[in-house]
């Protein structure tokens, strides 16, 4: 990959990781088209750690998934805006972190 290091994914708990390729390649593509490195702060997730952590969320255990850490509100609106033009229709914004994620179901945007 030319942008991460599939490392960066794994699941933090067992070290797992059966990311996506699809999702991979569109995630790539919004790296290059942001004016921002993404920092993966959460990939794969193991069906332990993903319930541990509180999400009933399948989109990480389906390699789906991918947080993406920021620290500048500058940096939210330049990784926003670049998986919005690299396709991707679904979003939660955190306090520090973008989820974005490619199940099945209609474009949303929530808040955590």
């Amino acid at each position: 990959m030319e942008y991460f290091k599939l490392e960066e994914f794994d699941c933090r708990c067992c070290g797992a990781n059966k990311m996506n390729p699809d999702f991979l390649d569109k995630l790539q593509e919004a790296q290059r088209l942001a004016q921002t490195k993404f920092i993966i702060k959460s990939g794969y997730r193991c069906a332990k750690f993903n319930k541990e952590g509180g999400s009933d969320s399948l989109c990480h255990t389906k390699g789906i998934a991918a947080d993406i850490d920021f620290h500048r509100g500058s940096q939210r609106l330049d990784i926003l805006s670049a998986l919005i033009r690299a396709g991707f229709e679904r979003f939660a914004i955190g306090q520090n972190f973008i989820h974005v994620d490619s199940n099945d179901g209609p474009p949303s945007l929530w808040i955590y």
